[in-house]
């Protein structure tokens, strides 16, 4: 049995002008990592590696969950591969993880990260949110033989949140 976690980066900011792979998170961005890495924790399995972007956005939502999550930063493994859009690429270096891992965290981009999702799990998602969170399982030994998984959890921000009230139904940032 084979476990994939997909955390779409937080929200990023465009208010400097940098390169994308330099865009910070801005502060709606740390708030929702923090929100879906509080309620991750239950959905995790008791062993797994990290891979994430090299993107700046990546790795500090993979900083936020690390901390929150009690994962050693220097374990995380930050990778310039993973700074990819394309689902056909993702596919191809999640199906290259070492076998004797069973568990694998991934921070990295859309459109990827949601083709992905729509291919290979079994419940249909319009967008993974910034901050998103997606648990998908398949029932194999061997990562190159992923196809058709589970999926288990979806966390997005926008579930999470509480409501200042209900008749504005506006959520608390």
């Amino acid at each position: 049995m084979k476990t994939l976690i997909l955390i779409r980066h937080a929200k990023s900011s465009w208010d400097a002008p940098l390169t994308d792979k330099d865009r910070p998170l801005n502060s709606r961005g740390i708030s929702n990592a923090h929100l879906v890495a509080s309620h991750a924790a239950q959905h995790l399995p008791t062993s797994y590696i990290v891979w994430s972007s090299t993107a700046k956005r990546a790795k500090n939502t993979a900083y936020i969950f690390a901390e929150t999550l009690f994962i050693p930063i220097d374990t995380i493994n930050f990778r310039d591969d993973l700074y990819t859009f394309d689902e056909k690429k993702l596919e191809k270096i999640i199906k290259c993880c070492d076998n004797q891992f069973d568990n694998l965290i991934l921070f990295g981009h859309n459109e990827a990260i949601t083709n992905f999702v729509n291919i290979f799990g079994n419940r249909a998602v319009d967008n993974v949110p910034t901050s998103g969170f997606v648990s998908i399982s398949f029932d194999v030994n061997d990562w190159n033989d992923i196809r058709k998984g589970i999926t288990n959890v979806l966390l997005f921000p926008r579930d999470l949140k509480q409501y200042d009230s209900p008749l504005t139904g506006k959520p608390v940032y």
